[in-house]
């Protein structure tokens, strides 16, 4: 490696060195800005939330109004005054007649052949 590749390598690493930093620099800054705006939003919803229990804690202090008296209901009819509902009509389910299919195919297993001692040679002569 000749100087001049040393010196280019030296420089670029110095180069991605000062970018690093700069980019470090800005996002801790963003940090403390988002930060800063995180904090004011939750001092305003801290702020919603305290007047909303106040309002809260000044309802249950309140006397609540008188409650009106409880109606008494009529008594239920009887089991015997009600008519039985008609019996469920019965139902018969007949079931359709079997459909059988037969569908023949030649596979030349139907026992005939060569263990019927028919055919070219195979047996014991």
């Amino acid at each position: 490696m000749n100087k001049a590749h040393v010196t280019l390598f030296a420089l670029l690493v110095a180069g991605a060195t000062l970018l690093g930093a700069i980019a470090v620099t800005r996002t801790t800054g963003l940090g403390r800005a988002a930060e800063h705006r995180k904090d004011t939003a939750i001092a305003a919803q801290e702020r919603q939330l305290r007047a909303y229990a106040a309002k809260l804690q000044k309802e249950l202090e309140a006397k609540p109004p008188a409650l009106p008296p409880v109606p008494h209901p009529k008594p239920a009819p009887t089991a015997a005054a009600a008519p039985a509902p008609p019996p469920a009509p019965r139902i018969i389910y007949n079931r359709p007649p079997p459909v059988v299919t037969v569908v023949h195919s030649r596979h030349g297993d139907d026992g005939s052949g060569e263990s019927d001692g028919g055919g070219e040679g195979g047996g014991d002569d």
